[in-house]
């Protein structure tokens, strides 16, 4: 059987600086330009990068396929700011890590942004502010990777994904509303629409092929009882009762499901992410995004209103 042709596949995009660390790379560019860059490039070809924060996520993300090798349901592309030049050490290292990464956009400074759709990415992960912000402002699905140290545990093969669910898997209508009023406001409004889906929010389309990768294994499972499933997902959401009706509704209405879901009512998201260990956890806000001394890889999703000059404040706390 042909593995799936590449506007079937669940693809993510993302940056050198996102898979590698780059530090010192930069820290070049910064200090003596492009010149100088290149040229530290080319004499350290041969010289390894080091892991960066997104590489765990990717690595157990590629071996998805080895799970389906007739299928190879999911890809990974590469889309870099640099040049091809420059980019073949990105590559090298590539192939020293075993990646099965053969797609790529090389851009020579310019914002690889606008390539997203041309590739079907379902994300686009980038150390790039700027650039992932004005992914999200044309409604491509993209999030920056924050900075945290690189935990990388070859013995832990499952893939374990964490979302927050408002302005992340939906849209921020109820974001909306609890911005504009109160928490009395917010829950009044989920309860009413409480058999109403929400629309979809700039990572929909990940969390769905997602659920497709999980139907697979079902399938798999049912196959061979002594199948170990890789992939595992998370919702964690500061909604409580009654306005967790409606992430219920939304997910079954598009017929998708989570492993876990916690409805956590304004508790910190950090204790349950540090129980959890997701290998990335996807949120809107910012002030959800404080590293911990769990390591857990964050990704900032700059969407909607949590994201206006007056977003995301304190009480962003109480839901999300």
């Amino acid at each position: 059987m042909a593995g799936y042709p590449i506007d079937q596949k669940l693809v993510i995009a993302v940056s050198s600086s996102a898979l590698f660390d780059l530090s010192e790379s930069d820290k070049v560019f910064r200090e003596s330009g492009a010149k100088a860059y290149k040229e530290f490039q080319e004499a350290h070809l041969d010289d390894v990068l080091g892991k960066g924060v997104a590489f765990p996520f990717i690595r157990r993300f590629l071996s998805i396929n080895d799970h389906f090798p007739d299928l190879k349901p999911v890809e990974v592309v590469l889309l870099s700011r640099n040049s091809t030049t420059t980019g073949r050490r990105v590559f090298r290292s590539i192939k020293h890590y075993g990646l099965d990464i053969t797609r790529a956009a090389f851009l020579t400074g310019s914002s690889p942004f606008p390539y997203i759709p041309a590739f079907n990415a379902s994300l686009f992960l980038s150390q790039n502010e700027s650039d992932v912000k004005s992914a999200i402002a044309v409604d491509y699905p993209a999030g920056i990777v924050m900075p945290s140290k690189v935990v990388d545990d070859d013995k832990d093969v499952e893939l374990r994904v964490a979302f927050d669910f408002d302005g992340v898997i939906a849209d921020d209508e109820a974001e909306a509303v609890f911005k504009q009023g109160d928490l009395n406001d917010f829950e009044n409004h989920e309860t009413t629409k409480q058999t109403t889906p929400h629309n979809p929010g700039p990572l929909a389309d990940l969390f769905k092929k997602l659920a497709g990768i999980q139907r697979l294994e079902t399938e798999a499972q049912k196959k061979d009882e002594n199948y170990q499933r890789i992939l595992r997902t998370a919702i964690v959401t500061a909604r409580n009762a009654p306005s967790h009706e409606r992430v219920i509704t939304t997910l079954e209405s598009w017929g998708v499901w989570a492993d876990k879901t916690f409805f956590l009512g304004g508790m910190e998201k950090n204790r349950i992410l540090g129980a959890l260990k997701p290998h990335m956890f996807f949120d809107d806000q910012r002030t959800h995004l404080i590293p911990s001394g769990d390591n857990v890889p964050m990704v900032h999703i700059p969407f909607g209103v949590a994201n206006s000059v007056k977003g995301g404040g304190e009480g962003g706390l109480k839901k999300g």
